[in-house]
């Protein structure tokens, strides 16, 4: 692995931390002063997810305007709560095995949840859900083996799940304005029906990337641990 392989993948982390800070401090303080424990935590992201991936199903993202906002407000709210219980954790010093467990476990079952919903929703052609799911589902395996294996892997590769989830929160708030601007101009709705099609590519690719970044990483970092205990 390069030093500027290596200095980069800290400056994402330190950057990502720097954000977290300036942005959970006050709500994480919250919730530790009324004594949310991470497990609730990340059982109410579980059910944030599980909610927008059932209004996804029946169509929530073509809801009339005025309503159709409650699916990405709730995505909002299922990524605020898988960062909320790792930092609450963090700052309680109630890190656990078992906790750390279960909430990649809810994690894995998030990430399903919202590409059934997608696919039930006609958001999404079920092979192409297929796909997605097994390329999110690469993404975390790759990261477990690699850490099994003694390799720190925070911060490799491009879509980790919080920024999955920050770019489906953007892509959502898009498609609600897309589908208004449809029903405006009628004459012209083809056109903003191709957004997300075009997205889902595009996310789908940015999922291959991240994958080859966690695969070149870990076979860099293991040779050289190859090489060290060959010493």
């Amino acid at each position: 692995m390069s030093g500027t392989e290596q200095e980069h993948t800290n400056n994402k982390r330190t950057n990502q931390r720097r954000i977290l800070d300036r942005f959970i401090d006050l709500p994480v303080k919250f919730l530790i002063k009324h004594k949310f424990s991470p497990t609730i935590l990340s059982y109410i992201g579980f059910l944030c997810s599980v909610s927008v991936a059932f209004l996804l199903s029946i169509g929530g993202l073509h809801f009339p305007f005025c309503i159709a906002w409650i699916v990405p407000f709730i995505l909002f709210w299922a990524g605020a709560f898988d960062v909320f219980d790792g930092e609450v954790a963090r700052r309680t010093n109630s890190n656990s095995k078992a906790g750390a467990f279960l909430d990649s476990n809810l994690d894995r079952l998030s990430d399903a949840v919202l590409i059934i919903g997608l696919i039930l929703g006609n958001f999404l052609h079920y092979i192409l859900g297929y796909i997605l799911l097994f390329l999110i589902i690469m993404i975390s395996y790759i990261r477990a083996k690699a850490e099994n294996e003694g390799i720190d892997m925070k911060g490799v590769g491009f879509m980790e799940r919080a920024d999955r989830l920050i770019i489906l929160w953007f892509a959502f708030i898009v498609e609600w304005w897309m589908n208004y601007l449809g029903t405006i101009f009628p004459d012209i709705h083809f056109i903003f029906t191709l957004f997300f099609p075009i997205f889902i590519l595009f996310f789908t690719g940015l999922l291959i990337l991240t994958i080859v970044q966690r695969l070149i990483f870990s076979f860099k970092a293991l040779n050289k641990l190859d090489a060290q205990n060959k010493k």
